[in-house]
């Protein structure tokens, strides 16, 4: 790149400012993604962002340097009352994402300048103002649905309806949950819609009142309707980026899988979890094809969203399939099919708890 033709030393400043407020909240938005969230697809598109917005001309990188002049600022230290004030990290993001928008336009506009068009290019602060409004929704989506996603590494309950063998399915949930259930999922292929979205407003209220999450399985209709904590689609269900599109922000999608082609594929459309099973041979699902836990570890080395396993767990053999990588164990016949459905959970959850803690 060229340097500037008589930009002056206030010029520079702007130029100058901007760029190192800029820089300094896209690291921020890049290690909240990095550290807080573990999301390597989103922390390499900031860092790419960062990168890219480098100004590399050594010698107008050293103009720069020169006409800065920090103390004479005469806006440095002055804060506003909320400045002080981020109470979480969602607070943060939309702070330095702001700032980053407001330095990118400041540059676009500066860089208009006739002494400094040949040297800044206005039109890339443009795409990258615009590349950021979307990085900066993802990643406020993901940390609202993170405290969901927590929730994810205990037991999950698929509430099967010819499990519950004409159990009322919310008694069986809130049994489940005083045993040590977190997740409770609504998968009822054989009741009208009608029914389905009145046990579904139970479920939410009743999980939201304990402080579970609530799933619905397959029904994007019903899961928006209910209010419900997050969806859950198989292979041929209805597309992941569709239903990511139509879900509010802060709710959970969730994506069986079968392989790590399927895991990185549902990871990049919007997936906030991983299924996979049948580990075991399935009481609830005879005719699912078996395929063990050496699915689990391939998909959990290489895919860093939480993983599920699912399919024949029960309390004898859940301590493996944690060691193996899952973070969660989501059953039905394990839970379902005893007599005391509190007490059969109470086990299991104790045994998913003993896993972790053995790591």
């Amino acid at each position: 790149m060229s340097t500037p033709g008589g930009a002056s030393p206030q010029v520079l400043r702007v130029i100058d400012a901007n760029l190192n407020r800029l820089g300094e909240a896209l690291r921020v938005l890049e290690d909240i993604s990095r550290l807080l969230l573990n999301d390597a697809a989103l922390s390499s598109a900031l860092k790419g962002l960062r990168h890219q917005l480098m100004v590399g001309d050594t010698h107008f990188q050293r103009q720069l340097l020169a006409a800065r002049h920090a103390l004479g600022d005469v806006s440095a230290f002055a804060e506003e009352p909320t400045e002080a004030e981020r109470p979480d990290p969602p607070s943060l993001v939309a702070a330095n994402a702001r700032r980053a928008q407001e330095s990118l336009r400041v540059l676009e506009e500066f860089a208009k300048l006739p002494q400094l068009s040949q040297t800044l290019s206005w039109a890339r602060f443009k795409e990258a103002r615009f590349s950021l409004y979307t990085l900066e929704q993802r990643l406020m989506s993901a940390l609202l649905r993170q405290d969901k996603a927590k929730l994810l590494s205990g037991l999950y309950l698929v509430l099967d309806a010819p499990a519950l063998r004409g159990r009322p399915p919310v008694e069986a949930a809130r049994l489940a949950i005083r045993g040590g259930a977190r997740v409770i999922q609504l998968r009822d292929k054989e009741h009208i819609l009608e029914d389905i979205f009145q046990v579904a407003q139970e479920l939410q209220g009743l999980c939201s009142q304990e402080g579970a999450l609530f799933i619905v399985n397959d029904r994007l209709d019903v899961a928006l309707a209910s209010g419900a904590g997050g969806l859950h689609l198989g292979q041929d269900d209805m597309p992941l980026p569709l239903a990511r599109h139509l879900l509010p922000q802060d709710r959970l999608l969730g994506a069986s899988v079968r392989t790590v082609e399927q895991a990185h594929k549902a990871a990049a459309e919007g997936a906030d979890y991983l299924a996979i099973g049948s580990v075991y041979p399935s009481p609830s699902k005879p005719s699912a094809p078996v395929r063990g836990l050496e699915p689990v570890r391939h998909i959990k080395a290489q895919v860093s969203l939480p993983l599920v396993a699912i399919g024949g767990i029960n309390e004898a053999n859940a301590g493996e399939v944690i060691a193996a990588g899952a973070d969660g164990v989501a059953v039905v016949s394990a839970v379902l099919g005893a007599d005391d459905i509190e007490a059969a959970a109470r086990r299991l959850a104790a045994r998913l708890e003993k896993g972790h803690a053995h790591g």
